[in-house]
């Protein structure tokens, strides 16, 4: 039976903060903080609360597939805010792209998730569904 396993903490994510790049992200340590994700469980359902602050609608898409559900996001550089006389000391802002994806099921199916986007908070409805079991059919041959 397919068991929805939507956490992705990694025991040895504490351990080598900054040594290895994260598995979960395109960026490494420096980029960790992004994409926090919250998970509700009800009787029915998993509500995933994904942190995107300074995240346009447009700029996050979502896809399903194999039974993953990955979220991707990308900010790009805002040019207009660059001051022609000065330069950075120290930006710690991000920009680029980053991704995250939970394993959902292989019987949830696209038309099953729902997403919203409001206020940097990308809310995500992943139905539960249970396998069902199988049942065994004896395909008769007819004999003339």
């Amino acid at each position: 039976m397919l068991v929805p396993s939507i956490f992705s903490n990694d025991l040895f994510d504490d351990f080598f903060n900054d040594a290895a790049p994260s598995r979960h992200y395109v960026q490494s340590a420096n980029s960790r903080n992004l994409m926090n994700t919250d998970i509700k469980e009800f009787e029915d359902r998993y509500e995933l609360g994904i942190e995107l602050p300074g995240y346009k609608k447009e700029d996050v898409s979502a896809s399903l597939k194999d039974g993953y559900l990955t979220i991707e996001a990308e900010r790009h550089a805002d040019e207009t805010l660059k001051d022609r006389n000065g330069q950075y000391i120290r930006k710690e802002c991000f920009t680029g792209k980053c991704q995250r994806s939970f394993y959902v099921g292989e019987l949830v199916t696209q038309n099953d998730i729902h997403a919203s986007f409001e206020n940097g908070i990308l809310t995500i409805i992943v139905p539960k569904i249970k396998e069902q079991p199988k049942v065994e059919k004896t395909n008769y041959i007819s004999i003339e």
